[in-house]
């Protein structure tokens, strides 16, 4: 439980979080920033590291000189990118294991939610996903579980590891920074984190809606 309340306090107050790494670490920073987004989309059982609130916050701060923004942004792509095919190749290599619960950490439910997501979207999951957590930790495993060829799903990947990271960090860029956001900077990043779970849930209630409609 104590975790569970250290890491909501992460996500809230990535701005504080970051300005401290930021104070310590200086360019350093970037290296830390990649290994959290790539670890973030790499690792199946690593889904709870933050993704959406931290390139936001990053862009926030490249908007106040402390990142350079084009080699910020070229680093984060790449650590999103290079995550999700490190993820690709641990499902193709797990294959249909991965579903048999024997992976630790890792909730088998979220696996196979993930499946119905693909399931339901096919290849778009790899980008849609990108702005769903969890899903988006999974999404790339489970394709290489499944029959997406690599190159295939590489195409996909680009498309959603530029667009994730551009969206985010250009939105903290932009409006990290305006006196309300400042102010209000926690109430933000909890915008952010529901928005970003906004469709998993709205996802989850329909699959529930459809399935008490059969069972009744």
């Amino acid at each position: 439980m104590e975790i569970l309340v250290d890491l909501f306090n992460l996500f809230l107050h990535l701005d504080k979080h970051l300005k401290v790494i930021i104070g310590h670490y200086g360019e350093w920073t970037y290296l830390i920033l990649f290994i959290i987004i790539f670890c973030e989309t790499g690792l199946v059982i690593t889904p709870f590291l933050p993704g959406d609130s931290l390139l936001f916050a990053s862009g926030a701060f490249a908007a106040l000189g402390c990142f350079e923004l084009g080699l910020l942004l070229m680093l984060l792509m790449s650590a999103a990118i290079a995550g999700d095919t490190v993820n690709y190749w641990l499902g193709h290599y797990v294959g249909e294991k991965g579903f048999e619960g024997r992976i630790p950490l890792v909730k088998q439910k979220h696996l196979i939610q993930t499946q119905d997501f693909y399931a339901k979207y096919g290849g778009k999951t790899i980008i849609l996903a990108r702005f769903i957590p969890i899903i988006r930790t999974f999404a790339p495993f489970v394709a290489g579980v499944g029959s997406m060829t690599y190159k295939k799903f590489l195409l996909y990947n680009l498309i959603g590891g530029i667009a994730w990271v551009s969206i985010c960090v250009m939105g903290g860029y932009f409006f990290g920074n305006l006196p309300f956001v400042q102010k209000n900077f926690s109430l933000v990043i909890l915008v952010i984190i529901v928005i970003s779970v906004l469709p998993m849930l709205v996802e989850l209630a329909r699959s529930r809606i459809k399935n008490s409609t059969e069972c009744g």
